[in-house]
């Protein structure tokens, strides 16, 4: 048979002898029947497993979980537009936070057309803001010195003052309360006042008796004749 020729053997041998094309068609047929219930819980899987990540734009997202619905639908498992769009909504990331907000807000239900409008907007919006923070970014890497000189004020501005003890080179009290720099004052207080003392006590004249060869040798003597005025003697 013409046919039978052209069927690959593994799968030929398994197909009994048919005298006529119909009869061996119908057999094929029979080899590759699939259970609709395996099929309803693999489209079921896909939809409630799709989510929107980008690769493909949110057009052919939702238009795809259409389809599914639509085959499910065939499989006699009836799923409501209603339903359908809150599955389509859940599918959709977190940038469409805000969206999602606006539809929950809303008094009147969206079809399925204008939901896959809206959604349209909403994503060239996105990709417009994501355009500007790329050029902000682009901007900034630009001119590095503007990080620089904020995260410097940051800094500074942050910086908390510490107090230190010139003398006593610790951290947490200043010189004037340092309690070992106010025993050294003194003890340096106490060693300059007595050279000064011992100076002026050297300075002082030396009071109490003197003999009379001493005050000979301080005040000079005078004698004077008794018939004239001439000095006769004079002792240094």
């Amino acid at each position: 048979m013409l046919v039978k020729s052209h069927i690959c053997k593994s799968i030929g041998g398994s197909i009994p002898k048919c005298p006529k094309v119909t009869d061996f068609m119908k057999a094929i047929k029979e080899q590759f029947v699939t259970s609709d219930k395996a099929l309803v819980n693999t489209l079921m899987k896909k939809l409630s497993g799709l989510t929107f990540n980008y690769f493909k734009n949110v057009r052919e997202h939702i238009m795809e979980m259409r389809d599914i619905a639509a085959q499910l639908k065939s499989l006699k498992v009836e799923i409501s537009d209603y339903f359908l769009i809150h599955f389509i909504l859940n599918s959709l990331p977190a940038e469409f936070g805000p969206f999602k907000i606006s539809y929950n807000t809303h008094k009147e239900n969206w079809s399925i057309n204008a939901l896959l409008t809206m959604c349209v907007q909403e994503e060239e919006r996105l990709k417009h803001e994501k355009k500007e923070s790329a050029h902000l970014v682009a901007h900034q890497k630009a001119n590095p010195n503007i990080d620089k000189d904020t995260s410097k004020f940051k800094k500074t501005g942050m910086k908390q003052v510490k107090i230190a003890c010139f003398f006593y080179k610790k951290n947490g009290h200043l010189k004037n309360d340092c309690i070992k720099y106010k025993k050294w004052f003194k003890k340096k207080d106490i060693v300059e006042k007595q050279p000064a003392e011992i100076h002026t006590i050297q300075e002082q004249p030396i009071q109490g008796p003197q003999t009379h060869e001493e005050q000979a040798e301080i005040e000079p003597t005078i004698d004077l004749s008794q018939n004239t005025d001439e000095t006769v003697e004079l002792r240094p």
